[in-house]
């Protein structure tokens, strides 16, 4: 929010200084974001007088002027401004001003053989706007020598400031008045408004059939107006905050959100269609052309005011265009309304309307306010519209909003820190507006002012309906009890500066800082960085995707329908990230970039009927040809692509990769005979991987081959805490013997590795495959494949007849397994 120095002012009697105000107002919790100081940047500069203008004798578009300082000097200033002439006023800077539009600091200069002395400024090079057709041309009376931000009224410094959301009381300049006198700093002036004799009786009444759209409205007619544009200190009050002047009326409305934080509507009687205003839910079907332009389709949760024809108005939020005031109207009917803070910030963020009317009753106002503010604003609009005002129309009924709270005073101590009088916390929250009730030695009962709704309110949040009766009974007892107390220390703790509260080091646990990350979080980290080692870029991508696309890659059950998704097209949550990814590609190779590895650590989402909701998963997707290298030419990317990043990603988790196997039941939206599962066990899948099913390929625009993996991170067993010990270094030297197997082509090379790796544990310490060859040598259905086996001994060194006995029990293991035959 922000406000002009002048106009906190008028709400409070303080000589202290720009400094000071802004210093107290962040010590006391309410948090300065900036000041802007037109008179710091721009009070070098003055009013002068050109007392010759005349053609440069060098240059065509440049003019000589003879200008007046106003100090008996005149200087010479070459122009390029084609509005430059005799007689006319403009504001003038001399060397060593720092001209704010340009960024530079001005020196005496010498132009086509002429002497400038000075510059005169346009508007953008005082960075007071973007026109820079021509210099500043100041009227007649314009007194010269003055300083111009002085002449001009721009030496009102605009305080802005950010308002945590229990806050609603400080959006208002009286609130804050009210806080910075509390905080001595002043003195807040009485805000005393005289009643409005009525005239003639009202032309509209308001009519409550809905509790939920509104609790307590009031309202007023005034006839005989005149709705022109309004003053200028009133327009240079809007402009200086940030908002736009539009007619009188509703400066008005608009002043008194920003002055008291009371936000008011205006309607035109003429185009309120019956007698009657009625506060209600909005009915099905039901829309609303607001005040900005747009029409907004309502639901039956957004609470409205409507006339005989529909709604008018989205109550609390935004009016609407047809009843809104314009040039054209002689009678307005001020609204003055209560509604529900958590109503109005749902409906707001269901139609994405942001208005000032909607931060405030989103944060709660005064309650107690409206009957002021509906008298206060009458009077303002007789003054400045004339007219006669009718009497007030009533609906609903003031809330009981009177509430007290206690604060024990070893409370202020054990909690903030601080050691205060009795007298001095009991002083400063009457000065913060709550009146004592009770007082002893040990605590004090106050009175919470209607303008404090954060103080020992009956809160937002309702309790989980599935607690049992008796644990809600004293949870709630509980809070009703500590939360008022704590918000009154909090209160006596900020206004004395919240830098006065001592700085206590949270406790140390142990000598030894404990892990900032969790193991989950680690294998995410590590995996990141494993992928990233692998070639693939790091992607980050939205965890929904549109309903159609996502079917492609899996079931789309309802629960998993985003009821408001931030785009049409977003609305469903993605089965896998691998969707994401793949869209990632599509979008690039239409680019002309169709050559991408792209990675990503994110969530995948299962229906959470089935049990878990969602998975942590390290995805890629490979599209294209692989990357140019002297020691292998490029080629199409196929499923052992996504199967090395796949068991690269395991090994570097800490998965043992002689349990892993692998199975060919992978996803639907995988290739079906270039695709498999990856395995710890029958039942835990660790990684799925292949080449993306044609029909996939071609619904997201993909002309080459495309390969993907995820790794489910949570199906990763945490590493066993086993105590080290020697390294397993034997003292014999391994011994390798080839050996290459006639298959049958359909028999997976893993179940004759897995056989062969089983046929003696204590000798074959691995197995691995180095060739497979299918041609014409080979009969038909059949493949060579040929595997290496380590023989590692340990006890001494082995024999010819062991090491035959080993190699028999291998090729009758694998013929065993597999049918194989060993190759002659």
């Amino acid at each position: 929010m922000k406000f002009p120095l002048s106009w906190l002012r008028e709400h409070l009697e303080t000589d202290a200084t720009l400094e000071t105000i802004s210093t107290t107002l962040s010590a006391i919790g309410i948090e300065v974001e900036g000041i802007e100081d037109k008179a710091a940047e721009l009070g070098s500069f003055r009013i002068a007088r050109v007392i010759e203008a005349v053609q440069h004798p060098n240059a065509d578009r440049l003019r000589q002027l003879r200008v007046d300082v106003g100090d008996g000097r005149e200087l010479s200033v070459v122009c390029g401004a084609p509005n430059a002439r005799t007689g006319m006023k403009g504001v003038l800077a001399v060397p060593g001003d720092f001209i704010p539009g340009t960024g530079i600091t001005l020196k005496l200069g010498e132009i086509r053989g002429v002497k400038s002395e000075a510059m005169m400024l346009s508007s953008r090079e005082m960075g007071l706007g973007d026109d820079h057709s021509g210099i500043v041309d100041l009227p007649d009376d314009a007194p010269v020598g003055e300083s111009y931000v002085k002449w001009a009224g721009l030496d009102d410094p605009v305080i802005e400031i950010k308002v945590t959301p229990n806050r609603g009381d400080a959006l208002s300049v009286h609130g804050i008045a009210r806080d910075l006198a509390a905080a001595g700093l002043g003195t807040l002036k009485p805000w005393e408004v005289a009643p409005v004799a009525a005239s003639y009786p009202t032309p509209l009444h308001w009519k409550v059939t809905d509790p939920r759209a509104c609790t307590w409205v009031l309202g007023r007619a005034v006839r005989g107006v005149k709705n022109g544009p309004s003053p200028q200190w009133l327009q240079d009050r809007l402009v200086a905050i940030g908002l736009r002047p539009i007619s009188a009326l509703v400066d008005i409305t608009n002043y008194f959100t920003f002055a008291v934080g009371r936000p008011l509507h205006v309607f035109d009687v003429s185009k309120v269609a019956g007698t009657e205003l009625t506060m209600r839910m909005a009915r099905p079907g039901e829309e609303l052309l607001a005040l900005n332009g747009k029409t907004y389709a309502l639901t039956e949760e957004d609470g409205v005011i409507a006339d005989a024809n529909g709604a008018e108005a989205l109550g609390g939020i935004i009016g609407g265009e047809h009843s809104g005031c314009d040039e054209a109207t002689t009678e307005c009917f001020i609204e003055c309304a209560l509604f529900d803070p958590v109503r109005i910030a749902l409906s707001g963020r269901r139609h994405d309307v942001r208005t000032d009317a909607r931060s405030r009753f989103e944060r709660g106002i005064d309650p107690a306010l409206l009957p002021k503010a509906l008298e206060a604003a009458t009077r303002m609009i007789l003054d400045l519209c004339g007219g006669e005002a009718s009497e007030i129309s009533e609906a609903g009924a003031e809330p009981a909003w009177q509430r007290e709270a206690t604060l024990r005073f070893a409370r202020v101590r054990d909690l903030g820190g601080l050691e205060l009088e009795e007298a001095e916390i009991v002083g400063r929250l009457e000065r913060l507006g709550f009146g004592v009730t009770q007082r002893d030695a040990e605590r004090v009962t106050v009175a919470v002012p209607s303008w404090r709704n954060d103080i020992a309110g009956a809160g937002a949040l309702a309790q989980d309906p599935s607690l049992p009766a008796d644990r809600a009974r004293i949870a709630a007892e509980g809070c009703a009890e500590i939360e008022p107390e704590c918000d009154l220390v909090e209160e006596v703790l900020r206004l004395g500066g919240l830098d006065a509260v001592p700085a206590v080091s949270l406790p140390v646990t142990s000598a030894v800082p404990r892990p900032a990350l969790s193991p989950k979080q680690v294998r995410a980290a590590l995996a990141r960085r494993v992928l990233a080692a692998r070639g693939m870029q790091d992607c980050v991508t939205y965890g929904f995707l549109d309903r159609a696309t996502a079917a492609l890659f899996g079931e789309t059950p309802d629960s998993l329908h985003l009821e408001n998704p931030i785009a049409s097209d977003l609305d469903q949550m993605r089965p896998t990230p691998i969707a994401s990814l793949a869209m990632a590609a599509a979008r690039n190779a239409a680019r002309g970039f169709a050559d991408v590895a792209l990675g990503e650590i994110g969530g995948a989402y299962r229906d959470p009927a089935a049990g878990v909701s969602q998975l942590a998963v390290a995805a890629g997707v490979r599209a294209g040809q692989t990357a140019a290298n002297w020691a292998a030419p490029a080629r199409p990317v196929d499923a052992l692509d996504a199967k090395g990043d796949a068991l690269a990603v395991l090994g570097a988790l800490g998965v043992p990769m002689a349990a892993v196997m692998l199975t060919t039941d992978a996803p639907g939206f995988y290739h079906p005979g270039r695709s498999g599962v990856l395995r710890q066990g029958p039942k835990t899948v660790l990684a799925t991987f292949g080449e993306l099913h044609p029909q996939v390929v071609k619904a997201l625009g993909l002309a080459g081959p495309v390969v993907a993996f995820e790794v489910f991170l949570d199906a990763i067993a945490e590493p066993k805490r086993r105590k080290k010990g020697m390294p397993d270094l034997p003292a014999f030297q391994p011994l390798k013997r080839d050996f290459a197997f006639v298959v049958d082509a359909s028999v997976p090379a893993e179940q004759l590795l897995r056989a062969a790796r089983n046929a003696d544990k204590t000798l074959v310490s691995d197995v691995t495959l180095f060739d497979r060859y299918a041609g014409e040598r080979m009969a038909e259905g059949k493949i060579s494949l040929a595997i290496q086996a380590t023989l590692q001994p340990r006890e001494r060194t082995l024999t010819d007849a062991e090491i035959e006995a080993v190699t028999a029990r291998i090729v009758a293991a694998v013929a065993k397994a597999t049918g194989a035959v060993l190759r002659g």
